[in-house]
């Protein structure tokens, strides 16, 4: 009984050890299956669309190849990538231009229309005073105001940017308005209980609980910025090193260069796309941790 005694402490041990031990295999186990379940997840969803964009690109080109119609009218995928492979100088160089403008009008367009939507929220007679006249402006097409912006701003980046601006404001206004005025009464109601001033509900209360409507906006926002861009360099965008890809489809589109002309549309529409990933990310940072739209379920 005493040797008993005596080996007890140190099978003991051996046991807790034994059991530590074994915790750590089933941890790592559990580590490595989660990211084999989010590898699976990412190629489920990835996948899919590939698969999809895979065919429909070697469907056209089989098509485009037994139909034999000339390039000029349809060109083949083949035709566009070497299109583009043949001026990527100047495609890169457009895109830069176009992508500047649009961040510079998106920006704009998030500052004011953030602003301006607080400014609004913060008196009902502000915004009963002010509102109507923001539909009409967003109400009237931009091409009809744009030659009056190219005459104020002159032609080239500042009107171009002034119209992705206009574009992308109304947006940013109507959705962040919605989320302040949505706030929940019995929030307002306790910060009045605590003599919370204005200021102090706008910032701690109203904007915070605004943040999925600004998102949203943001969304919208930053699509239509490449589009407004886009349009302006129609209207008022100018040649050369400086000329973005609304200046570059017009040229392709008046020379015949139709291979260009589809390197130019589909260089905005990843454009776009990588725009609208940007802020998704920027979504799922912000509301991820605790608004339902972007909670993993």
């Amino acid at each position: 009984m005493a040797m008993d005694k005596k080996y007890l402490p140190s099978i003991g041990t051996f046991g807790a050890r034994d059991g530590k031990a074994g915790k750590r295999p089933q941890a790592e186990v559990a580590i490595q299956a989660g990211k084999r379940k989010s590898a699976v997840q990412l190629l489920y969803a990835i996948l899919p669309p590939i698969t999809v964009l895979v065919l429909l690109i070697g469907l056209w080109e089989v098509l485009g190849r037994v139909s034999g119609m000339p390039a000029y009218i349809l060109p083949k995928p083949t035709d566009i990538f070497e299109a583009a492979a043949k001026n990527y100088v100047n495609l890169f160089n457009s895109v830069f231009v176009t992508i500047s403008s649009a961040i510079i009008g998106f920006l704009l367009s998030v500052l004011f229309g953030v602003s301006g939507a607080v400014l609004l929220a913060s008196s009902k007679l502000v915004e009963k005073s002010l509102y109507p006249y923001v539909i009409i402006l967003q109400t009237i097409p931009i091409i009809a105001i744009a030659p009056i912006i190219v005459i104020w701003f002159g032609a080239g980046t500042n009107a171009i940017v002034t119209i992705a601006f206009l574009i992308g404001f109304f947006p940013m206004l109507s959705n962040t308005l919605v989320g302040l005025n949505s706030t929940d009464q019995n929030l307002k109601n306790l910060f009045f209980l605590y003599n919370a001033s204005r200021f102090q509900t706008m910032w701690k209360l109203r904007i915070p609980a605004a943040l999925p409507y600004i998102v949203a906006g943001l969304k919208i926002s930053c699509t239509l910025a490449v589009i407004g861009v886009i349009a302006g360099e129609y209207i008022a965008g100018i040649g050369g090193g400086k000329g973005g890809l609304g200046y570059a489809i017009t040229v392709a589109a008046t020379r015949l260069q139709t291979p260009y002309l589809f390197a130019c549309g589909f260089a905005a529409s990843v454009m776009g796309i990588g725009f609208y990933m940007l802020i998704n990310y920027f979504s799922k940072m912000m509301l991820s941790s605790w608004h339902e739209s972007e909670m993993k379920h």
